[in-house]
C-alpha cells in the first residue's frame, strides 16, 4: 500500500483508578519502565502512548498502527516481562465501577477527533 494511502492509526484510550495511597509508587514505577517491557509495546505496533492522572484517575492514550489488534495484544499478555511490570503496577491500580468482569483499564468512547 503506498505510504499516501496508507490508514490512519486505530486510537485507543482507556481509564481506571489510582489508588490514592499507590500514587508515588506509580509515578516511580513509571519514571524507569523496563526496556523489554517498551520493546514488547513497540513491537506490537504501539505508538504515541501516554498516560495521564487527575483525580486519582490515570487516561491512557495510545495509538496502534498494526493489522492484528487482538494477536498484537495477546502478545502484550503472554510476554513474561510484561506480566511481572503488571504485578508491580496493577496493585496500584483499581477498575472502575462500571468495568466488565476481569476488565481493568477500561475502554473509553471516542466522540470527538481533530486531525
Amino acid at each position: 500500500m503506498p505510504e499516501s494511502a496508507a490508514r490512519p492509526p486505530r486510537r485507543v484510550a482507556s481509564v481506571i483508578r489510582l489508588r490514592p495511597e499507590q500514587e508515588e509508587n506509580y509515578r516511580e514505577l513509571h519514571r524507569n519502565v523496563p526496556r523489554p517491557v517498551l520493546a514488547t509495546l513497540s513491537r506490537a505496533h504501539i505508538t504515541n502512548y501516554s498516560i495521564f492522572l487527575r483525580d486519582h484517575t490515570l487516561f491512557s492514550y495510545y495509538e496502534y498502527t498494526g493489522d492484528d489488534y487482538e494477536a498484537d495484544m495477546a502478545a502484550i499478555a503472554d510476554d513474561p516481562d510484561t506480566r511481572r511490570w503488571w504485578m508491580l503496577t496493577d496493585p496500584c491500580q483499581q477498575p472502575l465501577d462500571t468495568a466488565g468482569p476481569g476488565e481493568r483499564w477500561a475502554d473509553g468512547e471516542e466522540v470527538f477527533h481533530l486531525d
